[in-house]
């Protein structure tokens, strides 16, 4: 399907790339749409793009909503490559 979601920044590199982890899962993504990021921020994250921060409130409330919704575990899927 491939929504955005919601992650959780874990390590910052100097060349506009960001670890962020979800579940468990860690995946690799450019921070060059957003500025002003640090270890702990969340992000939305499409396609290996962070888009924006949100707060850890709106982020626990979107996965929240996307695990009632039942496609959370597909977004995770996805970022695994499980689905493949």
């Amino acid at each position: 399907m491939c929504l955005a979601i919601p992650a959780k920044i874990t390590e910052l590199d100097g060349d506009d790339m960001a670890v962020v982890a979800l579940e468990g899962i860690k995946k690799r993504i450019s921070t060059a749409l957003v500025e002003d990021l640090s270890v702990g921020d969340y992000v939305l994250v499409h396609v290996g793009y962070a888009l924006h921060k949100v707060s850890p409130d709106e982020a626990a409330r979107t996965l929240q909503l996307m695990a009632e919704a039942g496609v959370l575990q597909e977004e995770l899927d996805e970022m695994t490559g499980a689905d493949q």
